[in-house]
């Protein structure tokens, strides 16, 4: 499970850096300009690091269900070896569709003024600024979605359910209760990810208002990698002692200053 957290923490940084930094940059200089290489670029590693979020969140879903479902083989079937190749599957795989993916939304002519209505250089605002017809653009996202979101979502899917029925088997209440804990984080990152990543290129062409899109993007773009530390330092003993600890410290704080009052 740590392997794939040090992967998953490694490529939160890079999501986070590939939109967040121009968008600041954006917001405090109110410049909101970009060059066609930078949003060609952006949408290239947007494209890249998303595929990788949705393989590696599928490698994940797998490694809890051996976990949970046969937990006498786990060291023997989830080797180094076995990790190792899930999670290099997860980012070679990102290289062939971000490719495609940017090539082909950047292979129509765009027409002046080419103001892109979102807050990053992504797929559906700027096929609103294509001159010509978007048809081929839109089968091949739409080819892309179902490959590399929805189905490791549905995966996904299939090992909750196996993992649900397993843990309802289990005859020890303090059993089930840890089993389910093992696998609560990923299924709250998994559902902050894809509830609005599906929402938003399953159907391009949705009635969501370009505020709503950009809420929905701004949620599995920023919000969900910076939670995903948060998400799973939660569940570590030390963390939460820590914070424990800090909050008391706090509260001590408070009430000393409030009975014991400073004199001036």
């Amino acid at each position: 499970m740590y392997f794939f957290l040090r992967n998953l923490s490694l490529l939160d940084i890079c999501f986070n850096s590939v939109i967040v930094p121009k968008m600041l940059g954006d917001l405090i200089l109110q410049k909101k300009t970009i060059s066609y290489i930078g949003c060609f670029t952006q949408l290239y590693f947007f494209f890249f690091f998303g595929t990788v979020e949705c393989c590696l969140l599928a490698a994940m879903a797998y490694d809890r269900y051996v976990a949970i479902c046969n937990p006498l083989r786990y060291p023997e079937i989830m080797n180094r070896k076995v990790c190792f190749q899930l999670a290099a599957t997860s980012w070679f795989l990102a290289f062939p569709n971000s490719t495609v993916s940017a090539v082909t939304v950047f292979s129509v002519p765009f027409c002046g003024p080419n103001a892109v209505n979102h807050f990053f250089c992504d797929s559906p605002p700027l096929l609103e600024l294509a001159c010509a017809d978007t048809y081929i653009v839109q089968i091949e996202a739409l080819t892309t979605t179902v490959i590399f979101i929805v189905f490791p979502f549905l995966l996904i899917l299939f090992t909750y359910v196996c993992i649900i029925i397993a843990i309802l088997r289990m005859s020890s209440a303090e059993g089930r209760k840890k089993a389910f804990s093992t696998c609560s984080s990923h299924l709250l990152v998994v559902t902050l990810f894809y509830g609005t990543a599906i929402s938003t290129y399953f159907n391009p062409k949705s009635k969501y208002s370009p505020d709503t899109k950009k809420f929905l993007s701004l949620s599995y773009t920023v919000i969900t990698p910076t939670l995903n530390p948060i998400i799973y330092s939660l569940r570590n003993k030390e963390v939460k002692a820590a914070m424990k600890r800090i909050l008391y410290q706090k509260i001590l704080q408070k009430i000393n200053s409030f009975i014991f009052p400073s004199i001036i």
